[in-house]
């Protein structure tokens, strides 16, 4: 009998002592917790204190205490506030010219000494839709805007319209402004037959849109309508003698270091020699580039090539003048350039006896801000007179020029 009652006690007590021995290990890590919640309070404390800066020395006593400026606030985005910063200033760019000349010119030639132009170009953005260019050139005979034209960009149809004052998209060296050129001057057919140094330059509109062509080649298509006024070449006697010109470009690559660039333009106005007369103007450009991937810092070479025929009414006969120059440059150095070109054109109004020239050019870059460059040229005139001559040229650039077309 005591047996068995031992045992109930035992199996009625047994629960007790399990949820005590429980109970027991829950205080134990309850008391573990309190103590490192009281360990991290006391890091927390101590980290704070090393982050408050030293309390300052109390001033002086004869002087008062200053109070401490407010800190300035930290921007977030350094990056938003240099872009904010330059949205109402346009790129800015100063290109200057330096030309020099010595030797016999048989008195057609430029100064021994010139600043022979510099350009001022600002270029910006104006919205979402479209773009601002102006090239402003200062030389020795005043101050001449060469091209100001706004550029809608996001026309339907892949149209791009140009409005302002450009030069004429007739080949390839009529679009070049004189810091791009790769000789000193420009060839004797861009000389005779397109308007000088300025070349085919006047206010108008100028319609642009890449056309579907077969793949791997890029085809462009331009449509231009100007003032109708380009010296020695067009001019306009009434509001209505406006000036067309119409560009065709192909490019393809022919491997992955060489490409191949053709173009074919037409060009029609009024003639200087009488109202009701009219000049046109065909032309055929090709330019073959060379630029190894592996060593293109080293070598490259470019050939350019352009052919222009003319069809010039007089009051008494039309005159169907033509020119040509073939020119290639090498590149043998990683700053180094040799190249040299040929020339033959006939004047606008006068095919009897052309000009035929030659030239040699050395072209130095100590870095892509600046050039040198030393020309031998000789030029026979259609007079019989010959010149020959030296022409050099520095280069200098400064501020943010935007990339000319490829």
């Amino acid at each position: 009998m005591r047996c068995t009652a031992f045992a109930l006690v035992v199996l009625w007590s047994a629960p007790l002592l399990v949820r005590a021995q429980d109970n027991a290990e829950l205080l134990s890590r309850i008391k573990a917790m309190e103590e490192r919640i009281r360990a991290l309070e006391s890091e927390v404390q101590v980290l704070k204190s090393q982050q408050q800066p030293a309390p300052s020395p109390p001033p002086e006593p004869t002087q008062p205490p200053v109070p401490s400026p407010p800190p300035e606030p930290v921007q977030a985005f350094p990056q938003a506030a240099a872009g904010a910063s330059k949205v109402f200033n346009p790129d800015i760019a100063v290109i200057g010219n330096f030309f020099g000349a010595a030797g016999q010119d048989a008195g057609r030639g430029a100064p021994a000494l010139e600043m022979h132009e510099s350009e001022l170009s600002l270029q910006a953005v104006v919205d979402p839709y479209a773009r601002a260019d102006f090239f402003l050139s200062f030389g020795e005979q005043g101050v001449n805007l060469e091209e100001g034209y706004l550029t809608f960009t996001a026309l339907p149809a892949g149209l791009q319209l140009r409005a302002g004052k450009m030069r004429g998209a007739f080949g390839r060296v009529n679009t070049f402004h004189t810091h791009v050129l790769p000789w000193v001057d420009r060839p004797l057919v861009t000389q005779n037959l397109l308007g000088g140094e300025d070349g085919l330059n006047d206010a108008g509109l100028s319609l642009s849109r890449i056309l579907p062509a077969p793949k791997g080649v890029f085809l462009e298509a331009t449509a231009q309508v100007f003032r109708g006024d380009s010296e020695g070449i067009f001019q306009s006697w009434h509001r209505s003698n406006l000036s067309a010109i119409g560009h065709l470009r192909g490019y393809r690559d022919i491997s992955e270091s060489t490409n191949l660039d053709l173009g074919v333009s037409y060009a029609r106005g009024h003639s200087p020699e009488g109202p009701g007369l009219v000049n046109q103007l065909y032309g055929l450009d090709a330019t073959l580039r060379w630029k190894p991937l592996r060593r293109s810092i080293y070598r490259s070479m470019v050939t350019r090539s352009e052919f222009v025929w003319g069809r010039a009414q007089l009051p008494s006969e039309v005159a169907r003048p033509f020119g040509y120059y073939v020119s290639s440059d090498y590149q043998f150095a990683r700053r180094w350039f040799f190249g040299g070109r040929l020339d033959r054109s006939d004047r606008f109004a006068n095919t009897s006896l052309p000009d035929f020239g030659g030239s040699l050019v050395l072209t130095f870059w100590p870095s892509e801000f600046s050039q040198v460059r030393g020309q031998l040229r000789r030029t026979r005139y259609d007079d019989r007179q010959i010149a020959n001559e030296l022409l050099f040229q520095f280069q200098f650039s400064i501020g943010a020029h935007g990339a000319h077309p490829f």
